[in-house]
């Protein structure tokens, strides 16, 4: 079971025994009769519940970062705020788009749900929007035919595995971010996926050139030589998208991190 839903019954159960409570209980016990278990322990919770289930259906989303696939951006133990709102509002748990607000760009940082196994959540950059022909040869970005600007920007220390890696800032769309990129790593994507609309990518020693089906985005990790993405497992279809991250709100192992990610 997930949390969203999980949240949602609890949201409903609590809410029918505050009813009950309100409406028929109360009123049957004495005023200086103590409340039973099923109302100290369920219906008085529901308040509670209930503002915790519509923040996070609705406005905002904590979300901690599982992995190294977004590094440097992004850092192992970082906890984000997710906008639920961004792209649109969507109903909780079957997550159906009800109210359009936006659209995803190219260079967001989105959390959503993995395509090949909806249970999970993800966090990457969108680089390809629908209708995109997105290529990445030779380790370089291409978006429509061109090529992304990208300048060398001094070495980023993995502290984990001991080494300096390239890092690089690239320009995509509006937004400039950083990259690292491992000059003896390959070009080409191992381990590729049988992944839906597979037909619309070419594979090369490389690299990649795919074209975005409508309705879905291409994705990928600024940790370009360390990350399972799109070029891997595919498309990110609109209905799993969860939200847009923009705030990095606590690190436990590094209180700096605090705000870093806007």
């Amino acid at each position: 079971m997930n949390f969203a839903l999980f949240l949602f019954l609890a949201t409903v159960v609590t809410g029918i025994l505050w009813g009950i409570d309100k409406a028929w209980a109360r009123k049957r016990r004495a005023p200086e009769a103590k409340e039973p278990l099923w109302v100290e322990w369920g219906a008085s919770f529901f308040p509670i519940i209930l503002i915790v289930f519509l923040l996070r259906s609705f406005l905002v989303e904590p979300f901690k970062i599982p992995s190294g696939s977004m590094i440097p951006t992004l850092l192992v133990g970082d906890f984000i705020a997710v906008n639920k709102f961004a792209y649109g509002i969507r109903l909780p748990v079957i997550n159906k788009k009800i109210i359009e607000i936006g659209q995803p760009q190219r260079g967001d940082v989105v959390v959503f749900r993995y395509p090949p196994d909806p249970s999970l959540d993800y966090i990457k950059r969108i680089v390809g929007l629908p209708g995109d022909r997105v290529a990445y040869l030779d380790k370089r970005l291409i978006i429509n035919g061109e090529p992304l600007p990208i300048e060398r920007d001094g070495d980023y220390f993995d502290a984990e595995r001991l080494f300096y890696t390239p890092r690089y800032r690239e320009k995509l769309g509006e937004v400039e971010h950083a990259i690292i990129i491992e000059d003896d790593a390959p070009a080409y994507v191992p381990h590729v996926m049988q992944f839906p609309q597979r037909e619309k990518c070419l594979y090369n020693t490389a690299g990649f050139v795919c074209e975005v089906p409508p309705g879905h985005y291409f994705v990928m990790g600024d940790n370009r030589d360390n990350s399972q993405d799109s070029r891997v497992w595919g498309f990110v279809p609109d209905e799993n998208l969860v939200g847009k991250a923009f705030f990095v709100w606590f690190n436990f192992g590094d209180l700096k991190r605090i705000g870093s990610f806007r």
